[in-house]
């Protein structure tokens, strides 16, 4: 299929992203789990297995949400089964999206960094 920009495994992991947010935000409702949101779904080739990036709200908990997920995983895999029209659900594996934190860390470092020489506003 030449000029096919997406292939299969974009559009799962988009609908997989769609449902596994839903999903995960019932379950952090449910059993009382840190307040976590589903970032980005990577499925692979075979569809076999999906990593599910979360990012947590208070960053401290989210070892503690992420491995209450990894508990959970086997459940919220049935319910995403029943949810979407696949054959083969992928297996789950869920992991902490630190790419907001490492943002977040990053603009901190740029806003308190020492202005560098000749970068002073007021010379103008």
């Amino acid at each position: 299929m030449p000029g096919k920009s997406f292939h299969r495994t974009d559009r799962v992991s988009a609908q997989l992203r769609r449902e596994l947010g839903t999903l995960v935000h019932e379950a952090v409702r449910e059993h009382g789990l840190p307040s976590v949101s589903v970032s980005d779904v990577e499925v692979t080739r075979d569809l076999a297995h999906a990593k599910v990036f979360v990012t947590a709200l208070q960053q401290e908990r989210s070892k503690e949400a992420v491995k209450a997920l990894k508990e959970l995983a086997p459940q919220i895999r049935f319910q995403l089964g029943r949810a979407v029209k696949m054959r083969h659900v992928p297996e789950l594996h869920f992991h902490y999206d630190d790419s907001v934190d490492r943002g977040e860390r990053i603009d901190n470092l740029l806003r308190d960094a020492p202005p560098a020489p000749g970068d002073d506003a007021s010379e103008d």
